[in-house]
């Protein structure tokens, strides 16, 4: 098995390969590449048992085969070359020799039977859009996920296909985002939770893209195709919360805000706040706004006041610092509103303008109870 490759085409792809591949896996060959060498074309492959990834480049080859390759061993030493082609041979005594410009480098490599087969989707569903649609959807919901291991369905992103519209949504119980996509559907109606570590690939991968991507999906796996790459995973098994229940449907308080200025209070206010609850209140009385926090502990507080343009009840609710300044971060817009109806119920915000065509996107934060 023998061939020529691009050095710098590769380390691109296996950079991006690398992502799949866990620090500390259970299985050792699960620490390789699997490189599949057929009609001048190697396709390369890495698992963690759960997602599996593989792209194909072109190469200069006259043989078949299929070997599994350090994978640490391999980025490091690609990173290190100028652009040049390199010769890959695979030797008699167990290694593939690596031929560059400057000297020759042998590693030791792995029978590429060994290496884990991708998963076949039996009969499954399938919608087509594009990549950058896919990574703002990804990159706007997937921040709002939870980390607990007790609940498993709230640590992905809950995808909502159907033939009106694709819905993004991710919570943590302290906060929700719902992302709408009208401009794009599905062919029928379909639900899966996608966690978070392939989302992060495609985020990376298809940011900024114009590519097709190609969704196909059953009860158990996903699978996206796009620009010669294929990334299959196995889904979060089990029941999404019925998140519709929890956002608010009248919310007479309406306060609309500059998102920056607002963002800019709330973080040199937040500096003040407890450090475990990492509270800050609003008190929205005509046309201002009040934002103060305070640190009993340390006899610290901090209050300022901004215009603003609010309708409704004098008011003042409390929020977690941190989960407000995430949310705003993860907005582009100029201005906001949140929409409020009781100190103890959900605030809801959303942007005014800086939408996409066919984009609505709607985010909760729940509220903390006022120590007076």
């Amino acid at each position: 098995m023998k061939f020529i490759v691009s050095s710098s085409q590769l380390l691109k792809q296996i950079q991006i390969l690398g992502g799949v591949i866990n620090t500390n896996n259970t299985l050792p060959i699960l620490d390789n590449f699997l490189f599949e060498l057929s009609d001048n074309q190697l396709k390369i492959s890495a698992s963690d048992l759960e997602t599996t990834m593989s792209t194909t480049i072109d190469v200069e080859a006259d043989e078949t085969g299929a070997i599994a390759v350090p994978a640490r061993l391999l980025l490091d030493i690609l990173k290190t070359f100028p652009d040049q082609p390199l010769t890959f041979k695979v030797e008699d005594n167990n290694t593939i020799e690596i031929s560059s410009d400057s000297g020759k480098y042998a590693l030791a490599y792995a029978d590429g039977a060994e290496f884990p087969r991708s998963v076949e989707l039996e009969s499954p569903s399938s919608t087509i859009l594009k990549g950058n649609i896919l990574a703002t959807a990804i990159s706007k919901t997937i921040f709002a996920s939870g980390n607990d291991d007790l609940r498993p369905v709230m640590s992905g992103v809950f995808f909502q296909f159907s033939p009106e519209n694709l819905i993004f949504v991710a919570t943590d119980a302290h906060k929700l985002v719902k992302y709408i996509r009208t401009d794009v559907s599905a062919n029928e109606v379909a639900e899966f939770i996608m966690p978070k570590k392939p989302l992060t690939l495609l985020k990376n991968i298809l940011s900024g893209s114009e590519d097709d991507v190609s969704i196909e999906y059953n009860d158990t796996n996903a699978k996206f195709i796009f620009g010669g790459s294929i990334l299959v995973c196995r889904l979060i098994d089990g029941k999404y919360p019925n998140y519709e229940a929890v956002i608010p449907k009248e919310n007479p308080n309406k306060l609309t805000l500059e998102r920056n200025s607002f963002s800019n209070s709330v973080r040199r206010v937040s500096i003040f706040s407890s450090k475990t609850t990492h509270q800050i209140r609003l008190k929205m009385a005509g046309t201002e706004l009040k934002i103060s926090a305070e640190d009993l502990d340390f006899s610290n507080k901090a209050d300022e006041r901004l215009q603003c343009s609010y309708e409704g009840d004098d008011m003042q609710i409390g929020f977690n610092s941190r989960f407000l300044l995430e949310m705003l971060n993860h907005l582009s817009s100029n201005e906001i509103l949140l929409e409020m109806s009781l100190p103890n119920r959900a605030g809801i915000l959303t942007p005014i303008d800086g939408l996409e065509e066919g984009e609505e996107i709607t985010m909760l934060v729940m509220p903390v109870m006022l120590s007076n």
